[in-house]
């Protein structure tokens, strides 16, 4: 018999096709996780590109519809890279009246957050298996709360910089889909990586850094794992926070 994660794939690169932001890898599942893809993926999870596995509601235009996914109309908050779903999980819990909608390419950090979301009984997350600017391009304009990109990969090395999702034209993607006053929060251990957000938030003409330079670190982002792991090994961390100004030029 098949696992349940193995129902879950990408969509193959193409070569005239966006360049990923992110590196595709597998990884076995737990018994935990396994069933948690089994049971809870039909009521908190969809595919951002895989009709098989149920790809979300859609409005009339063809754009994921939010208030249908989540039973409410309400302001929501999209993580790009959830990562194993500590963060995302925590933040729901103390933040029950905003949505979250959390996208992960990698499968068991998928599965580990719908453990979490029903060990902590939330109603406010869901779930999507994908790439999360794929899924940006399906939300409606205008429509976002906040977009958190916590930790992505800095993609170190010069020849794999045009991989970093901090970059002008994925900014400029996600500012649109944010809200007038809207969010976009940043976190980083790779001071390099830091100084490339805070370029290209200043930059970006309809974001407006909520800071002189680097953000206080917020109280309501919690530390994960990953990010006592790089304090402990000496990494700083830069948080990084902007809004879309109300009339951004153009």
């Amino acid at each position: 018999m098949s696992s349940p994660g193995s129902r879950f794939t990408h969509v193959p690169d193409r070569r005239d096709g966006p360049i990923r932001t992110f590196h595709p890898r597998r990884s076995p599942l737990s018994a935990e996780r396994s069933r948690a893809l089994t049971e809870l993926w039909p009521r908190f999870g969809f595919s951002v590109h895989d009709d098989a596995l149920g790809t979300g509601p859609r409005d009339d235009g063809g754009l994921l519809d939010t208030a249908a996914l989540f039973g409410r109309v309400a302001p929501v908050v999209l993580e790009i890279g959830s990562g194993m779903g500590e963060a995302t999980a925590a933040m729901a819990a103390a933040d029950r009246g905003r949505d979250y909608l959390a996208v992960e390419a990698h499968l068991p950090g998928v599965a580990q957050l719908l453990v979490l979301v029903a060990r902590a009984g939330l109603d406010n997350v869901r779930v999507a298996h994908g790439d999360g600017l794929d899924l940006a391009r399906r939300i409606t304009p205008g429509s976002l709360d906040a977009v958190h990109l916590f930790f992505p990969d800095p993609w170190p090395k010069a020849r794999h910089h045009k991989r970093r999702i901090v970059a002008p034209e994925h900014v400029a993607l996600l500012r649109s889909r944010m809200r007038p006053g809207g969010t976009l929060h940043c976190a980083t251990d790779w001071p390099p990586y830091a100084e490339v957000m805070l370029e290209v938030v200043a930059a970006d003409p309809g974001l407006t850094n909520a800071y002189d330079g680097p953000a206080p670190r917020p109280p309501h982002r919690p530390i994960t794992a990953y990010e006592r792991r790089g304090v402990a090994a000496g990494r700083q961390i830069t948080d990084v926070v902007a809004t879309r100004t109300v009339h951004p030029p153009g």
